[in-house]
């Protein structure tokens, strides 16, 4: 049988999204990106969680 979990906290989902975009960061600045697209990624990203105004 399937545990059944409760639902993430805010903050679960909040530190979730931090360390899935450090990875993505990461990823990127080791994929040899300049600094300034991964800032520009990054921003969009930023924007469209701003549109939702909650965790991706």
């Amino acid at each position: 049988m399937r545990e059944h979990w409760a639902p993430a906290s805010a903050e679960e989902l909040e530190q979730f999204e931090t360390d899935a975009l450090s990875g993505f960061v990461l990823a990127r600045a080791s994929a040899g990106l300049a600094d300034g697209t991964i800032r520009g990624d990054v921003g969009h990203l930023d924007q469209i969680r701003t549109w939702f105004g909650r965790p991706l």
